[in-house]
């Protein structure tokens, strides 16, 4: 099953996908443009992984000092960071490259404390498509993403829609794409994640409890390439869903 959480008419809805948009629990059905798009669930701790592609770490190859990898490269994000689907995120004047990173998201269902990697699926409520910006200007002098990289308000697109995971029976072996335009600049699988879903379940929860509601975005593959102001930027996984959004400058956020 498929849900959205939208605002439309001054109140909150969960949602459904319709041959003509998304249908409202009360029955509405409605186009895309005329609701506002949310998370599509209650986001708790967002957890992010960096580097977690092989090729990705070979890209930005020539940032990197360390390229040793013995443990997940692990950040936290903040709920400002967060916009739903067909938002507008801001690109700052005057930084160089700002890049999508299309990455699927793994929304934990139930408190999840030193659980073992046979264990940790059962702890996966389901999934959504994350596109999670960066701006490589502000990358310190080795990779780690500070907070001006990877916490920007509006810089973590998630949706439109939470998928059971009954409903994702592969999560390992699902195709993801990023279009700029039209065009598509990345592609991948996550069968090419470095640590999958139950490792990253394994080693976050032997530190830290994870809880409903809490998401692990688990990286991107390479391709990633600099997006500008007007840009559609369209992040899809087979199976989760199509999440686009839109570059703007600082103008029209009042900067």
């Amino acid at each position: 099953m498929k849900t959205a959480r939208v605002a439309h008419a001054g109140a909150i809805h969960d949602a459904h996908p319709h041959e003509r948009g998304l249908q409202l629990a009360d029955g509405r059905v409605l186009a895309e443009h005329e609701v506002v798009w949310l998370p599509p669930f209650e986001v708790g701790t967002i957890i992010a992984l960096g580097l977690n592609y092989a090729d990705h770490v070979k890209e930005l190859a020539r940032e990197l000092t360390v390229t040793a990898k013995d443990e997940p490269l692990v950040f936290l994000k903040g709920p400002g960071s967060l916009i739903g689907h067909r938002g507008v995120t801001r690109r700052p004047r005057g930084v160089a490259f700002m890049h999508y990173e299309c990455e699927l998201a793994v929304v934990i269902g139930k408190p999840a404390h030193r659980v073992s990697r046979t264990e940790a699926m059962q702890h996966v409520a389901g999934y959504t498509v994350c596109n999670d910006y960066a701006i490589r200007d502000f990358l310190e002098n080795w990779y780690r993403p500070n907070l001006r990289v990877k916490n920007r308000d509006g810089g973590t697109v998630l949706g439109p829609w939470f998928v059971d995971a009954a409903d994702v029976p592969g999560p390992h072996a699902l195709a993801l794409r990023t279009l700029v335009n039209g065009v598509v600049t990345q592609q991948g699988n996550t069968a090419d994640m470095i640590d999958d879903i139950p490792a990253l379940i394994e080693y976050l929860s032997g530190f830290m409890t994870l809880r409903p509601g809490d998401v692990i975005l688990t990286g991107t593959p390479d391709g990633v390439v600099n997006v500008n102001e007007g840009d559609e930027v369209v992040t899809e996984i087979d199976g989760i869903g199509r999440l686009v959004n839109t570059i703007a400058g600082d103008d029209i956020f009042g900067r």
